[in-house]
């Protein structure tokens, strides 16, 4: 019979059992479920695989009239083939974008960096100082009904068609059977744009060499069409599994805003203001349209998306730069205020004790160590009085 230290010990070894059984089946689970994330749709690996989207950068130019998405995506995990799809309100153009915008941008809005001091040492100053360890073209395909392909072609990595839909069903079933697997409720979500009459762009991405996995800053693809809004698609976003992040610079004639947060958090902008910049890609892009607006929005729920992006001119033009400030110690002469402030303060009162101690010790040696005699008092004549008067 087990005494209780052998029943405690026992259950111990349950428990640690338990919790380790759980962790694995958790690693096995990542591992086997595809994760698929995309601010701009739906991005998913095939079979097996799995990848991320940590970021989506995108450049968005529009004149009234005709709008230009310059997208660059950052993708993660071990999947060498993937695919995704954007809705677009009119018929598009597709070609490779030039990676130098995004540098260029950038740089256009790199925050403006100011310097502040601080008396009392922080994180890093002395002696609070630390260290930290530091394939080939695709065959173009016949359409089944309800689906019409407007054109299909290879950019890069990238296998890119250009689709008309009227039935989602008959949509969802084209994507699947040319080789852009997406996510099984895409076809719900691909409803709205069917009953507004949109098209679409699928991209399918497939590495020059086969079998390399998909990973880091994939080359940008740039699109065009006709619209007299000016709309970001989002709404396939709320297909990911993933929080998703979005950077969006807006090219336009004035400051411009999104109508509302569509389900993420409040979007922030990072910088207002004329693009000053006529060479590369950036100059070419921004000819006609000459303000630039940064924004920045969070999605931690993609389920909360509720609509695209709709972006409105601002009451003002106001132009705007973010300030990162610099922290520095305050020294004189390179040794900290502080320092010398704690240090000077008690020297400065010894040095001052010892002042007076010397000055009272050449005292008595000059009195031959005694205090010197008292002066006596030299007594002072009393006032003359006045003579008595008659009456005195």
């Amino acid at each position: 019979m087990l005494g209780r230290a052998d029943r405690r010990h026992l259950r111990r070894g349950r428990l640690l059992l338990t919790l380790l059984l759980a962790l694995l089946a958790t690693q096995l689970g990542s591992l086997v479920a595809p994760a698929y994330a995309c601010g701009c749709g739906a991005m998913v690996p095939g079979d097996q695989q799995r990848i991320a989207v940590g970021r989506e950068v995108s450049v968005v130019r529009w004149d009234g009239a005709q709008e230009q998405i310059v997208m660059s995506l950052s993708v993660s995990g071990d999947a060498d083939r993937a695919a995704w799809i954007m809705p677009v309100p009119s018929r598009a153009t597709v070609k490779l974008g030039d990676p130098e915008i995004l540098d260029q941008l950038t740089e256009a809005t790199a925050p403006e960096r100011r310097e502040r001091y601080h008396f009392w040492p922080q994180d890093g100053d002395w002696p609070l100082t630390g260290s930290e360890d530091g394939a080939g073209a695709a065959p173009q395909p016949g359409a089944a009904p309800g689906v019409g392909v407007v054109g299909r072609e290879r950019l890069g990595p990238f296998d890119v068609a250009r689709l008309t839909a009227t039935d989602p069903t008959a949509l969802d079933d084209w994507l699947g059977d040319n080789g852009f697997a997406l996510p099984p409720r895409l076809e719900t979500a691909l409803q709205p744009y069917v009953d507004l009459r949109w098209e679409y762009v699928a991209v399918r991405l497939v590495p020059e060499s086969a079998g390399t996995p998909l990973g880091g800053e994939l080359d940008p693809l740039h699109l065009t069409f006709a619209s007299d809004t000016l709309v970001y698609p989002m709404r396939l976003s709320r297909l990911a599994t993933t929080a998703q992040s979005l950077g969006l610079y807006v090219l336009a004639d004035h400051r411009m805003e999104p109508v509302s947060r569509i389900g993420g958090r409040r979007p922030q902008v990072t910088f207002a203001g004329p693009v000053n910049t006529a060479k590369g890609p950036l100059g070419a892009l921004a000819a006609g349209t000459p303000f630039l607006t940064a924004l920045t929005q969070e999605f931690p729920e993609p389920s909360a998306i509720s609509a695209d992006h709709e972006l409105r001119r601002t009451a003002k033009d106001t132009a705007y730069r973010r300030v990162i400030h610099v922290d520095r110690l305050l020294t004189v002469a390179g040794i900290p205020v502080w320092l010398l402030t704690v240090v000077g303060g008690p020297a400065a009162l010894v040095t001052g004790a010892v002042t007076l101690a010397l000055y009272r010790a050449r005292a008595r040696r000059r009195t031959g160590g005694h205090a010197p005699p008292a002066v006596p008092a030299v007594p002072q004549p009393l006032p003359p009085t006045a003579p008595p008067g008659p009456n005195g």
